[in-house]
């Protein structure tokens, strides 16, 4: 794109900050339409930049978010002035999503992809059972929990945290396997995968102990068998202030005590 002359759109979530916040941008630079757009200027938090990320999957354009939310990992800090500066001099970050592949007892199947996490969670009070393959090996017969999940790098400060799962550093190439309140094994914290493994959950009496698989925001209820794997065909990518970037954020966040 052309430094000088980079065409930006302007989207935000319903927020009353964000939309008080896209009026003040308004008065100080001339937007195009999304699909006339260099680069998408986003206004929310990191639920609105997921949403984003989902909505507008086909357009291939560069997000530069700035936050009106509450973390907002996912974007920048807010300021009016300068934007086409740190815009032509952001740093670009593009993410893979993983692919789920969920099919249920009565044997429908439904794909969906996530930027941040697959999660299987228990829907009714008893525990969850699964079984756990990673490339077609069983590597854990019996995972007894309220479910488990399968973490991007971007996704491993979110849920997976929440969960004591690691934090993953953005050119590591691994995605983190994290258990969510495991009953058996005890011991049993997790595994570190590659991001070109096929992991695979099949389901121990899901009438009886049903469960549910979602990505992101997308939910599958009565699952039987879930298969997850990086999706290298469809990416989203994300521009950050040169002085503080993905990476730097989650090495920031592994010394925080």
């Amino acid at each position: 794109m052309s430094r000088n002359n980079v065409k930006l759109a302007l989207v935000n979530d319903d927020s009353v900050m964000a939309q008080k916040s896209a009026e003040q941008l308004k008065k100080q630079y001339d937007f195009v339409s999304v699909g006339q757009a260099d680069v998408v200027v986003a206004l929310g938090g990191d639920g609105y930049m997921l949403h984003l990320f989902h909505a507008l999957l086909d357009i291939d354009k560069p997000f530069f978010g700035m936050n009106m939310g509450t973390v907002g990992f996912l974007l920048n800090e807010f300021k009016e002035d300068g934007l086409i500066d740190r815009i032509n001099e952001a740093i670009p970050f593009k993410m893979y999503p993983l692919k789920m592949n969920a099919e249920t007892v009565t044997g429908e199947c439904q794909e969906a992809l996530a930027f941040n996490e697959v999660s299987l969670l228990r829907e009714t009070r008893q525990t969850a059972k699964i079984k756990i393959f990673v490339d077609d090996k069983m590597r854990l017969e019996e995972l007894v929990c309220d479910g488990i999940l399968v973490s991007t790098p971007a996704g491993s400060t979110a849920y997976n945290l929440s969960a004591h799962g690691p934090i993953i550093p953005m050119h590591s190439n691994i995605l983190a396997l994290t258990p969510i309140s495991a009953f058996r094994p005890r011991r049993w914290r997790g595994a570190l995968v590659s991001q070109n493994s096929k992991i695979r959950f099949e389901i121990s009496h899901p009438e009886k102990r049903p469960v549910s698989a979602v990505a992101d925001t997308i939910e599958v209820r009565n699952v039987k068998n879930v298969t997850v794997t990086q999706d290298q065909t469809n990416s989203q990518t994300l521009l950050f202030d040169k002085e503080h970037t993905l990476e730097e954020r989650i090495l920031n966040e592994q010394f925080i005590c």
